[in-house]
């Protein structure tokens, strides 16, 4: 069992190179919710991108009980993505600092290999709002967490992983 944290700015093509490294069982773990027309072509186009070969599984929040439910041995796990699932649970109010120890205890747990997706956005401008920097902080908290338990960390640029541990 694995654990690669894959971490990337928008459009970096940090999506992608998680998926070049799943083989075999594929499961992947979808949190966005589509709010708007234009989300909704983003989803529709990331299922036709990943085609029959993948086994879906939507859970904008119920992340760990998902994890739970579709690990086993031989099995890939691919979450895209932690910033929308933080997003999704700060929203909703609920614990994120409580979340993510959960989320960590459970990742070297795992039988399968996971792979995630989280998005680097700690390195552009300071957000305007109270919520924009508390969910910036928030995301740093989370990606150094699951970086931590991690076997690998890798950060996408421009479409180019650079490996940071592993």
């Amino acid at each position: 069992m694995t654990v690669t944290l894959v971490l990337g700015g928008a459009r970096s093509g940090k999506s992608r190179h998680a998926e070049s490294l799943c083989t075999g069982n594929r499961h992947y773990v979808a949190t966005a919710q589509a709010f708007d027309d234009e989300m909704q072509a983003r989803i529709a186009r990331h299922r036709e991108d990943r085609g029959a070969a993948w086994v879906t599984h939507e859970t904008p929040l119920g992340l760990i009980e998902t994890l739970r439910e579709i690990d086993g041995p031989d099995r890939i796990i691919l979450v895209d993505c932690l910033t929308l699932w933080l997003s999704n649970v700060m929203l909703a109010e609920q614990d994120w600092r409580g979340l993510g120890d959960v989320l960590a205890a459970l990742l070297p747990a795992m039988q399968a290999d996971v792979v995630l997706v989280s998005n680097e956005v700690g390195m552009g401008i300071v957000p305007e709002t109270s919520l924009g920097r508390a969910f910036r902080d928030a995301q740093g908290v989370l990606n150094q967490r699951v970086a931590e338990v991690a076997h690998k960390v890798v950060f996408v640029a421009a479409g180019l992983p650079l490996v940071l541990k592993g």
